[in-house]
Formats: structure tokens, sequence, C-alpha cells
């Protein structure tokens, strides 16, 4: 089935493509595992007014090997892909029917790690930049918010083997975060995948 025969979301200057089931349940708990225990993950410390605080989960960022990504003042020179997300990069590519030359891993761990407000937007992904996100693990609520505002105007629940894809000037106009909750949720790895283009 194409990845975007299902219905678009619809928000005003965003195209966001949500795939719930796009992954088995047997793969994605496979891939899950192996991603938690063989991925050498990074709790990196941003300085926010001067004092270092740590990021509120754990990241890991892989590619090619031109494909350095900044973003939030961190420089992170990717790892050389695995055998496994090699291939999870060539099935998220056929689904997004681009090119992808890096992937920013996320871990969850509990409710207690998050994802603060931004948009995709860095100046290496060029203009209209293509960001498809992964999901594996427990669900965890993907906002939105038009940029300049405070009011959360579109939410979705990310569920285990899910892939929301996030297409032309949605970053541009959108910003995305996934909260604290003081919910019991499971613990999720989260991938995106993108194109670094190179700095303009």
């Amino acid at each position: 089935m194409d990845l975007f025969s299902d219905p678009l979301i619809e928000l005003p200057g965003a195209e966001l493509d949500l795939r719930p089931h796009w992954l088995d349940s047997a793969t994605a708990t496979a891939w899950f595992r192996q991603l938690a225990t063989e991925t050498p993950w990074e709790q990196p410390q941003l300085f926010i007014h001067g004092r270092p605080v740590a990021v509120p989960r754990l990241v890991a960022w892989y590619g090619d090997a031109e494909a350095s990504y900044r973003y939030s003042g961190l420089e992170h020179r990717p790892l050389p892909w695995t055998p496994l997300l090699a291939e999870i990069r060539a099935r998220v590519q056929e689904a997004a029917g681009q090119p992808l030359n890096g992937v920013l891993l996320n871990y969850y761990r509990d409710g207690n790690d998050s994802m603060g407000w931004h948009s995709d937007d860095e100046p290496e992904l060029g203009r209209d930049p293509l960001i498809a996100s992964l999901n594996l693990g427990g669900t965890r609520r993907f906002d939105l918010r038009r940029k300049g505002a405070s009011r959360i105007e579109h939410s979705l629940e990310l569920a285990d083997g899910s892939l929301l894809v996030m297409r032309g000037a949605t970053q541009h106009h959108w910003q995305h975060q996934v909260a604290k909750t003081r919910k019991p949720v499971a613990p999720r790895i989260n991938l995106t995948f993108r194109l670094i283009r190179g700095r303009a």
C-alpha cells in the first residue's frame, strides 16, 4: 500500500502524512530491542543562561560521512551506518520517496524524557525539508503549534511502528514537541531521518 494513500492531516501551511501501522509489531519490537542495547547513547549538555543543562533524553546521530548536523548549538558528527540502520533507512527512503542521509535517534526512557518546542529548519536541511519520523516502543503525544503562537493546535498519538512524514512548508510555519507526561509510558525510540544538504 502506498504511504500517502491515507487521508492527509489537514493543517494550513503543513503537509503531514501519518501511517499508524507502517511497521508490524514483531519487527518494531525487534528493532527497538536491538537499538536500545547496541546504540552508544549520549546525553549532551546545553548551556542555557550560562548554565549547563542535560538534554532530557538520550541521543545518537548516524549518517553518511559528510552529514554533520548542527542543532541547539551542538555539532553532531555522524556515526557510520550499522547494518540495521542501513536496512531501516532503505525502507524509510522507499516510503518517503527521496534520499535520506542522516538519522537522529532519540531515546525517551520514561515520561520525564521530552523534546521541547522546535522546528527542523536548520540551514543544512535546505528549503522545505522532508523529515521522516519512525516510532518504536511506547506511544507518546506529538503536539503542533503555529510559529509565534503558544496554544497547541493539533496533537497526534505516535504509536509503536508508526511513520510520520513531514514535508513541504511544515517546518517554516509550525513547531512540534514531545512533552513530559505523568502518565505511565513505556520506553520509546524515535528515529528522524532527514537529508543534510550542506550549509547555505
